[in-house]
């Protein structure tokens, strides 16, 4: 995976992803000469063992002895556009025989000197992010308010905040309890990583947007017969950035109730951080404001340690559950039972 200068902060969240949770792609590396030499669980918490960080792609055809067959374009750029500094090091991969995939906005494959190179050297050129033709997608039918399971979105106060992560731990989570879960994804990551329901969400035409995640959130239930289906959110709904995103998936998931994820060491947005300085929103008004667009409750809150020590964590989780009366957890510092038991107590009979 390319992920120069970003692996394991919040641009480069595809790789953090990836070397997290993997179905679909055995991943082998990572390209990031600013960590070069670590292994990736030393960098990410929560990545598997043994995927090592190569500083560029000689280093890592030396340390793998063999190219890949893929090369994915591990970060997640504002706006989805290419770096330029990325360009190069895709002709390389190219030249030693690596199709190249790719989550982003700016599509490699209508890209004319990648696509040229590519046929040249016979690879493939994949770009995950785009939308189904116009006339294969579909609009809001509000299907999901009937449908006889939990729907839990698990959204956020901002963007690459851990929403997709927290999810996906609480889905093993609940499925280890036996209450038989399904997780939909609305992001890039989650599609690479292989998640079997999702839609891109944010290159869907809005139109659209509630309708295509409406249809994946119903395939993962006519599909898998889950007691809960918890789905990913995007940006956040408070988010001047963001507009669409957690709009479209409390839409179209009529949710039974909502995990809301909080990062409280993080002073200012993601979004353009050092130009905009966007101060991170009240916790108190975000849950106002999704419970009145959603008529339904936050259920509890989830917290990302980012830049607070463990004891900080402790003292925030008890303040958050004194003053907004629901459970307050870290996945990675304190596990998924509070959410677990949580979710238990709003199951229909």
């Amino acid at each position: 995976m390319l992920c120069e200068g970003q692996f394991g902060n919040y641009i480069g969240k595809t790789a953090n992803g990836l070397v997290r949770y993997s179905e679909r792609y055995e991943i082998l590396g990572v390209l990031d000469s600013t960590k070069a030499g670590q292994m990736a669980h030393e960098v990410v918490e929560g990545a598997s063992q043994g995927i090592p960080v190569f500083s560029d792609v000689p280093d890592a055809l030396s340390g793998l002895g063999e190219p890949p067959d893929f090369l994915i374009v591990g970060v997640a750029t504002i706006g989805g556009m290419l770096p330029a500094e990325f360009r190069p090091v895709i002709i390389e991969a190219i030249e030693n025989g690596m199709g190249i995939i790719a989550g982003l906005h700016e599509f490699l494959s209508e890209d004319e000197e990648l696509s040229s190179l590519a046929g040249q050297y016979g690879v493939e050129l994949i770009d995950v992010r785009k939308e189904p033709p116009l006339q294969d997608m579909k609009r809001f039918a509000n299907l999901c308010c009937d449908l006889p399971c939990l729907r839990i979105p698990v959204l956020g106060t901002d963007s690459s905040i851990g929403k997709r992560t927290t999810a996906i731990e609480l889905t093993k989570a609940l499925n280890n309890e036996g209450i038989r879960t399904a997780f939909v994804t609305t992001g890039q990551t989650g599609i690479l990583q292989g998640f079997k329901y999702g839609v891109p969400l944010d290159s869907i035409q809005g139109d659209y947007m509630v309708g295509e995640l409406e249809q994946a959130i119903v395939k993962a239930h006519s599909e898998e017969n889950p007691k809960v289906i918890l789905i990913e959110g995007q940006g956040a709904i408070s988010h001047p950035a963001y507009v669409c995103g957690s709009r479209a998936v409390i839409t179209a998931s009529q949710p039974s109730g909502i995990i809301l994820q909080h990062a409280p060491g993080r002073q200012y947005r993601n979004f353009r951080k050092n130009e905009l300085k966007l101060p991170m929103p009240s916790l108190g008004d975000e849950i106002k404001m999704l419970e009145l667009f959603s008529k339904t409750e936050v259920i509890a809150i989830t917290l990302n340690h980012e830049d607070l020590n463990e004891d900080e964590v402790d003292a925030i989780a008890d303040e958050y559950e004194d003053q907004f009366g629901v459970p307050c957890c870290d996945v990675f510092r304190h596990g998924c039972e509070k959410l677990v038991n949580v979710i238990n107590g709003i199951m229909p009979g």
